[in-house]
């Protein structure tokens, strides 16, 4: 049973150096399997001024992570009660 995870979800990272972390799904690269995930794996990108309205200098934008790496939230959360609940009731 595939996890679709569509723009807009949801998502808690499960896997890599962002683990624990959750946002909203910005975009999803079909082609590369990866997804842009809000306030997660943020790179400092340096642009030049193309023109004098528009500024140069350094902005922070979110990288692209793994497909794999990431879950629906409401699937992890779930998941986290269940794990739980048996815990506590050994205790």
């Amino acid at each position: 049973m595939p996890h679709l995870i569509k723009r807009g979800d949801a998502a808690v990272v499960i896997a890599g150096a962002h683990k624990g972390k959750r946002g909203k799904v910005l975009q999803i690269l079909r082609e590369d399997n990866r997804v842009i995930v809000e306030g997660v794996a943020m790179i400092k990108r340096h642009t030049k001024a193309r023109s004098e309205k528009e500024k140069g200098g350094i902005i922070e934008r979110e990288a692209a992570i793994h497909r794999s790496n990431v879950m629906l939230a409401s699937r992890f959360d779930a998941r986290q009660a269940k794990h739980a609940a048996p815990a506590k009731a050994k205790a």
